[in-house]
């Protein structure tokens, strides 16, 4: 499983305290009714602060966070309104889980959907995003100067964090999975690490014998000059 996105440099450069882990998993299967772990809904102690970080990173590239909050601002406030998350699939219910667990936005993906690495990079605004609008499915694209994550074919999820397309959504049939976790300070990088560690122990418990890999995505260290 010799797999790590890419980010580009110019993403690094504008925020270079950002850091994010990317957790592949192979040979995943969950059995049918199978519950996942019991995971409180209890958010960290720096949520708040966590969630204003990524509000203030989604204005610098044009996007307004009150009407497309980070993925886990849009799932706190579900949770704060009804109490609880709905259920969608053993793999998705556990990591929304773990998202407010840990204040951090995750992501997960079909890796079989994916045409070449996915990359986090600058759109130019005319890629393709496969989306559903209005319960009909539609291809949008990004605005130009967005965040997005992206492969060969387009646009894997815009803005950031905020919303994954659906050619590589994760279902039930998807047997090898990538997950990324996003960080920004002030949320700590070791619990960065403790999240994805949770997220296979969480994975395991559900189907054993899975495989799995885990790289901190961070910026090169800078080359001492002559």
């Amino acid at each position: 499983m010799n797999f790590v996105p890419a980010v580009d440099p110019e993403i690094w450069r504008r925020y270079p305290d950002y850091r994010a882990l990317s957790v592949v998993v192979a040979g995943f299967r969950a059995p049918a009714g199978v519950p996942i772990p019991v995971i409180p809904l209890q958010p960290p102690s720096w949520m708040a602060e966590h969630l204003d970080a990524w509000r203030s990173a989604f204005r610098t590239f044009g996007a307004n966070p009150k009407k497309t909050p980070c993925s886990v601002e849009a799932l706190w406030n579900r949770v704060q309104r009804s109490g609880f998350l709905p259920a969608i699939n053993p793999i998705v219910d556990l990591y929304n889980a773990l998202s407010i667990c840990f204040g951090a936005c995750f992501g997960g993906e079909d890796l079989d959907r994916y045409a070449g690495p996915p990359r986090l990079v600058v759109a130019r605004g005319d890629e393709p995003f496969d989306t559903i609008r209005d319960g009909f499915p539609v291809v949008d694209q990004p605005l130009a100067g967005e965040i997005v994550w992206r492969d060969d074919r387009g646009v894997t999820c815009r803005r950031w964090n905020w919303r994954q397309c659906q050619r590589t959504a994760l279902n039930r049939d998807s047997r090898n999975l990538w997950f990324i976790i996003d960080r920004l300070p002030p949320m700590p990088v070791v619990e960065l690490l403790r999240a994805g560690e949770q997220l296979i122990s969480g994975l395991a418990l559900i189907c054993s014998g899975i495989e799995h890999s885990v790289d901190l995505l961070e910026p090169a260290p800078p080359t001492s000059g002559r």
